[in-house]
């Protein structure tokens, strides 16, 4: 359903340190089979979020391709194909912003029925009713405004509206992030639930690992805008190979007070992405790096015998320390 291939995205800085190149996202690749669900983690300012609004179409990308369902996304003019739209949709991590506070609920998951398809009056709002009720919402909601519904009601009038168009993909960024914790578990059984009914595929985007765990199959690690390790989502939480892999999941809180760590905390700040450093990305911060092989060298991707892919030097063929 989504094959990224390659993907470079690039921004300009416009106020401090004018002119410098932001290397948001680097060299990532990806695929979604079609029903499956892929989570994205990795630390804040890590391309998570870039990645994802590039896929519908929201940034410009600077190299590479991005694939849905075999269609090249942009099109003979090299901009992103409108028609597209209709294919891939985006649930955004703030739905407070995301709903405009001047339209009512029936206005706001109109928008897209009236910009691409021919729905007017009755049927129009036939179809937002119909809407509503997938998510869960009663009609009494239709002449509401955003500032008179919760957190998680505005969760599901966002659904809502991006699978008003009947998409193929869904870009879920951070969708339990503004919530409170008692309706985590409610907003991710509804999301299972609408993907099983509507033949979906997701795109999860999320810091929480334990939410990923929950709603995704597979599972891909971004560091400093580059994929460090994807695979399965049991394998790599039972048994992650990458260094930062291992690192993030050591930060999970432990259950229980006293209980000792398996390993030391990530030391250092990431660095910048305007000034990336050399050879692997994340040596800076790895305890099992080394002088002249690590800051030196570009480090592909490989496969393991478990069909995953790590990007660490300890994993070349050939590579001893």
């Amino acid at each position: 359903m989504l094959d990224i291939r390659s993907l470079d995205v690039n921004f300009i800085t416009k106020s401090k340190n004018k002119g410098s190149v932001v290397r948001a996202v680097n060299n990532v690749s990806l695929k979604i089979e079609k029903g499956d669900s892929l989570g994205l983690v990795g630390e804040s300012g890590s391309g998570k979020t870039t990645v994802g609004r590039t896929v519908v179409g929201l940034n410009n990308i600077s190299a590479g391709e991005i694939f849905l369902d075999g269609e090249n996304t942009l099109g003979p003019s090299g901009k992103f194909d409108k028609k597209l739209h209709l294919r891939a949709q985006m649930d955004f991590q703030d739905q407070h912003s995301a709903l405009n506070p001047r339209m009512t609920i029936l206005r706001s998951v109109s928008e897209p029925l009236i910009l691409h398809t021919c729905l007017r009056g009755a049927a129009l709002h036939k179809k937002v009713s119909e809407l509503l009720e997938i998510v869960g919402l009663q009609q009494q909601f239709l002449y509401r405004y955003p500032h008179e519904l919760s957190g998680g009601q505005k969760q599901r009038v966002c659904i809502a509206r991006a699978i008003a168009l009947k998409p193929e993909l869904l870009v879920l960024d951070e969708p339990t992030s503004a919530l409170d914790v008692s309706v985590h578990a409610l907003v991710l059984e509804f999301l299972r639930s609408i993907q099983a009914q509507l033949d979906l595929t997701y795109l999860f985007i999320s810091h929480n690992l334990a939410v990923v765990r929950y709603v995704c199959n597979k599972t891909a690690v971004m560091y400093l805008g580059q994929i460090v390790e994807q695979g399965d989502t049991e394998k790599i939480f039972n048994d992650p190979k990458h260094p930062y892999t291992k690192a993030l999941l050591e930060a999970v809180p432990l259950p229980k007070s006293g209980q000792e760590r398996r390993s030391k905390p990530l030391w250092g700040d990431i660095p910048s992405p305007i000034n990336l450093p050399e050879g692997c990305l994340f040596h800076t911060r790895c305890v099992h790096a080394k002088a002249g092989i690590c800051d030196k060298n570009q480090v592909p991707m490989s496969i393991l015998s478990d069909g995953r892919q790590v990007r660490c030097i300890l994993f070349q063929e050939g590579v001893s320390f």
